[in-house]
């Protein structure tokens, strides 16, 4: 970034790898874009991001740079477009098959569902696919690359003072803390974590809990109708609603369990985010969430069925009647999200695909 916040524009000839973000709102293939490019950066992949929606921070290219696409990087045959969105496979197909340019064109699906007939058309033509999860895998008529997405684990790391974490946020350090975290909405599955603890709360004075995330303006009255089923049940100092923050690593570090109770999902973060916290999940049966928690004896956590509301309701009972289950689970997921769930391991893999090719 320049000193007028200005993107940072790099050499387009020192480009090798080009991650397009042709959408402006933010969204989850958005935030892995972000994350991402900084971590292939430093692990020496030429890399840089074209389109808007991104932060200055990131090396970008320009549109009118595409007129270079004629001419392949110093010392390779072709240069590699990862697409993430349909929007972004069409024009690299345009400019590999019909204007001829040196182009490999990569795609990552994170896609749970049956395809249409025009993505499995355009991605039928990729170089090379990549799976965010083994699901996501199921649902490709092509030959794919499983890569599960990972976190920063020195951002989500866990504190050595758990009380002084929940002093920071203004909570009572007393208390263990339940949460869940991300949009509010009925998709999420927020209602089902609110109704859980609802029922949970009011035999266990040693726990509240935590919706943390905002309600776009569609889902408002969703989460008011929330907040009223809280204040009916008495509980409305028990169960907090706290909105949406950007110091999302510092919430974390206050639980002592998070539920994923989400009907569906693509991949879904959050739960990597507190296993790296050193927090026990309960997540629901949707997205990667299986593909993530170890269950059994190396447990990090308990996976049920979606849109169970007893299933949940047991799961979390289960972590928070038992201190030394959830503490011996809380350790391993720490070691699991490190050992294979780092976003430099993401990097790294993704970087074999590219070579591959």
């Amino acid at each position: 970034m320049d000193g007028r916040g200005q993107p940072a524009i790099v050499n387009f000839s020192d480009v090798e790898i080009i991650a397009p973000n042709f959408k402006k709102r933010l969204s989850g293939v958005t935030s892995t874009i972000i994350q991402l490019i900084p971590v292939q950066r430093a692990l020496g992949e030429k890399i840089a991001t074209l389109g808007p929606g991104l932060p200055a921070s990131l090396p970008h290219i320009r549109f009118r740079d595409l007129l270079k696409l004629w001419q392949a990087p110093r010392g390779k045959r072709f240069r590699i477009w990862h697409a993430r969105r349909n929007i972004e496979m069409l024009p690299a197909i345009l400019m590999r098959d019909v204007l001829r340019m040196p182009l490999k064109i990569v795609f990552t699906s994170a896609s749970q569902r049956r395809h249409s007939g025009w993505t499995k058309w355009l991605i039928s033509k990729m170089d090379a696919v990549i799976a965010t999860s083994g699901k996501t895998a199921n649902y490709l008529e092509v030959p794919s690359t499983v890569v599960l997405h990972g976190i920063d684990t020195t951002r989500f790391s866990p504190t050595d003072d758990k009380a002084a974490a929940k002093r920071l946020l203004g909570l009572d350090e007393t208390k263990k803390i339940a949460g869940c975290f991300g949009r509010v909405r009925h998709q999420k599955g927020t209602d089902l974590f609110v109704d859980s603890m609802i029922r949970l709360l009011p035999s266990r004075p040693d726990w509240i809990a935590i919706v943390a995330g905002r309600a776009t303006a569609q889902h408002v009255e969703f989460e008011n109708e929330l907040k009223a089923r809280v204040a009916s049940a008495g509980l409305s100092d028990r169960i907090l609603f706290v909105g949406e923050h950007t110091n999302i690593n510092d919430w974390y570090r206050a639980l002592d369990m998070f539920v994923a109770p989400q009907r569906w999902e693509g991949f879904g973060l959050t739960p990597l985010e507190a296993m790296a916290t050193a927090v026990p999940v309960v997540a629901t049966d949707v997205g990667a969430f299986p593909e993530l928690l170890l269950t059994g004896d190396q447990e990090t956590g308990i996976i049920i069925p979606r849109d169970d509301l007893d299933e949940m309701v047991r799961a979390a009972a289960h972590f928070m009647d038992d201190d030394a289950r959830r503490q011996d689970a809380s350790l391993r997921a720490r070691s699991r999200a490190i050992s294979a769930f780092s976003i430099e391991g993401e990097a790294r893999r993704l970087g074999a695909v590219y070579t591959a090719l």
